[in-house]
């Protein structure tokens, strides 16, 4: 389901899985999209009380900003154990959001309610959530966050970040690399550990269902190691955090479009969801630990 981020399409996806007994959602959205999830389940004949459990691959707010809000309708909802303790109290995310997003964060990602502790499930790597014949098993893989979670449904794996951002009809996948948890060493691993559950579909929340999973997964990694390469070469000359991600910006600009083949107006969409400036403070935390700095 497309949640029309901001007004845009193909940006932000919800996915819905229906079962015996209601339907479950892969993604919340933010709170900004609550809107948009009502309409899209009024589609489908649905209301938010039908849904029975939210599945989310991790807290970042345009993941799970509404979970709380899905909660007072009556959802279950379920994350990583590292996540859980942001949905209860999302105090400690918020003020971090804050920090970066400043004005912006009421426009951007709109309320972010507390989930009830009593309305979590916690899920390790394997773990099986069943209801009505449907049964979805959580894959733990972290490198985009520590806490991100993939799930498998029969031959489609939803995704999350882990699976990069891609727009329909484009072959080009960026890795979204924000602070605070970008580990490239870990996110290649997770990669394994996706292909070893051999998805015929990729399912990522930015943007929609692809059905090449190899070569998708190809391109994900070259997206990778061309980041790790850019920041090696460029942190070291960096004078500020700001030069840092107007040289990653352009570099990104020139590599997506020029090298990978990607067109302005999917350049657009990526921004919007997936900013430079923000990976380009991933990448420079990430340089920054693994050079001691």
């Amino acid at each position: 389901m497309d949640l029309h981020f901001q007004g845009q399409s193909h940006l932000i996806a919800s996915y819905l899985i229906r079962h015996e007994g209601g339907v479950m959602l892969v993604e919340t959205g933010p709170g900004s999209t609550i809107g948009g999830l009502e309409l899209e389940l009024g589609r489908r004949g649905l209301r938010p009380g039908d849904v029975t459990h939210a599945l989310l691959t991790h807290v970042h707010l345009d993941h799970a900003g509404a979970a709380g809000w899905l909660a007072q309708q009556g959802a279950h909802i379920y994350v990583h154990p590292n996540g859980a303790p942001h949905l209860v109290d999302p105090t400690k995310l918020l003020s971090s959001a804050e920090r970066i997003y400043g004005d912006d964060m009421d426009r951007l990602w709109g309320e972010c309610l507390p989930v009830p502790e009593a309305q979590i499930t916690t899920l390790d790597d394997g773990d099986e959530i069943a209801a009505g014949g449907v049964a979805v098993v959580a894959l733990e893989t972290p490198g985009h966050a520590e806490h991100h979670l993939a799930y498998q449904l029969d031959d489609i794996c939803f995704t999350g970040d882990v699976g990069g951002v891609r727009m329909p009809h484009s072959g080009v996948v960026v890795p979204p690399m924000p602070p605070p948890e970008l580990d490239p060493e870990r996110w290649r691993r997770s990669l394994k550990h996706i292909e070893a559950q051999r998805p015929e579909y990729l399912a990522p929340t930015h943007f929609g269902l692809f059905l090449d999973p190899a070569e998708h997964l190809a391109a994900l990694r070259r997206g990778l190691r061309a980041a790790e390469q850019w920041v090696e070469a460029e942190a070291p000359e960096a004078e500020s955090a700001a030069a840092l991600q107007e040289r990653y910006t352009a570099w990104l600009r020139r590599w997506a479009q020029e090298e990978q083949g990607l067109d302005a107006e999917d350049w657009a969409r990526h921004e919007a969801i997936n900013p430079s400036w923000m990976s380009a403070l991933g990448l420079r935390r990430y340089w920054k630990k693994r050079h001691g700095g």
